[in-house]
């Protein structure tokens, strides 16, 4: 990570909008197929949120301020890919971010924005998000085009296909992907909504991992196998290098399918992960013998595991209206490691295009989601417990229920969107005595 002044990070992001501002009018259409070298392409994205004042009768460490907020989350990244031998390319994303969430990214598991991470330094930070090699074998002589985008070269590519990605990534770039509700960028702003809540997904504290990801795809169908690092410590930055008793591993399966002639995809995931994980129940006992709070931080052994399993699907009623469903678990027994605390999940909305109503650019999405936890993870926290991300000194449990609605709009023929927000959050980090809160926000994302 590169250290540099707050002025400094400032100028520089500024730099990086103006250089691709003024590359607008030079790139490539995002829908050319024309076989390149090299592509660049760039986003930066802001996010304003507020949340009025809402009861609460009480607070934690880790609950949500009751009192009104207001928080700015600002990013900006390059992505640059090159083809290197046959099959062969090489991604390359520096990024900065800063900003903070509602009260530092904590007091809520479905948290209403995915652009800000659990970090103590809230300055623009400047760092290598991802930084990949991908080698594809052919497995037909039939080819499909592939067009110019973020991360992918435009040109040819098999219909069939053995694929290896090593080096560092984010493992959401080939998991529990949706059409409709995936990337907090130009979607849903909400990070429960990036895919499947349940699913523990390994990553530093920013969202990005090393290992590699193995695809098999057909027409029809792909299989993917993931093996990954993980934090050495609960949402850290710094990852696990003993990789013998401190992994991830994910198995995925999509299929693609046709159902009275409207066509959707149907995945399903199961994960394992290994690493020095506090355990619940023992955390419980240990506060119980001396009269304490428990600390599920003082019971954490090497070795310890959590597992679950996701289910996602993307169906299309037509090129103007989609839908999404999802649904996770895991064995919540262990603390929650890596991205949020949620043991079980579901998730389903709906996305409107614009051409509806004569702006094709426009979309509207609405999304409703239901977070739960485990009986172990609920009985830690009613006893007083903190996870790192909720915690309010005592739980009047009910399942987290969320609401979202969205509306994207492009200004004029620039590559700027301008995302109005709402989200009702009931029962914020599952505490029946807290909320409801009312989130409202607005995004502007320039992409080219």
């Amino acid at each position: 990570m590169i250290t540099l002044s707050k002025k400094r990070k400032f100028l520089i992001l500024q730099l990086c909008l103006f250089s691709g501002i003024i590359n607008i009018q030079a790139q490539t259409p995002k829908d050319s197929i024309a076989d390149k070298r090299w592509n660049f392409h760039f986003q930066n994205t802001v996010i304003y949120q507020v949340h009025p004042s809402f009861h609460s009768a009480y607070s934690g460490k880790n609950s949500l301020n009751s009192g009104e907020e207001r928080t700015t989350s600002i990013s900006g990244t390059i992505y640059l890919g090159a083809k290197l031998w046959k099959g062969a390319s090489v991604y390359y994303n520096p990024e900065i971010s800063g900003g903070s969430g509602f009260s530092s990214t904590l007091g809520i598991a479905g948290f209403p924005n995915g652009e800000v991470y659990r970090v103590s330094d809230l300055s623009p930070t400047i760092y290598s998000a991802r930084l990949y090699l991908k080698q594809v074998f052919a497995l037909s002589d039939r080819y499909v085009a592939v067009k110019d985008g973020i991360n992918q070269l435009p040109g040819r590519l098999p219909d069939s296909y053995f694929a290896i990605t090593a080096g560092k990534f984010s493992i959401m770039d080939f998991f529990d992907c949706n059409k409709y509700s995936h990337d907090p960028r130009n979607q849903f702003y909400n990070w429960a909504l990036m895919g499947n809540g349940a699913w523990d997904y390994p990553a530093n504290t920013r969202g990005y991992t090393f290992g590699f990801v193995a695809e098999l795809v057909k027409p029809q169908w792909s299989l993917r196998l993931a093996a990954v690092m993980v934090p050495k410590t609960a949402n850290g930055a710094e990852m696990d290098r003993d990789i013998l008793h401190a992994s991830s591993e994910a198995i995925e399966f999509v299929h693609q399918y046709t159902i009275g002639g409207q066509s959707g995809n149907i995945g399903l995931m199961t994960y394992l992960t290994e690493a020095q994980m506090g355990n619940y129940a023992q955390a419980i006992e240990l506060g119980e013998a001396g009269q304490v709070a428990p600390n599920v931080e003082s019971t954490r052994t090497p070795g310890r595991t959590k597992y679950g399993f996701g289910l996602n699907i993307e169906h299309h009623f037509s090129e103007n209206v989609g839908a999404f469903l999802r649904a996770s678990w895991n064995d919540g027994h262990n603390e929650t490691w890596v991205f949020t605390e949620i043991d079980r999940a579901v998730s389903a909305g709906l996305q409107f295009k614009g051409d509806i109503w004569k702006r094709a650019e426009d979309k509207l999405g609405f999304a409703l989601m239901a977070n739960g936890l485990s009986e172990e993870h609920r009985n830690y926290l009613k006893a007083g417990g903190y996870g790192f991300i909720i915690g309010d000194g005592n739980l009047n449990y009910q399942p987290e229920m969320i609401t979202e609605l969205y509306y994207s709009f492009r200004l004029g023929n620039y590559p700027l969107w301008i995302s109005p927000d709402y989200q009702f959050i009931l029962n914020p980090a599952y505490n029946k005595d807290r909320g409801p809160v009312h989130a409202f926000g607005v995004r502007v994302h320039l992409e080219i």
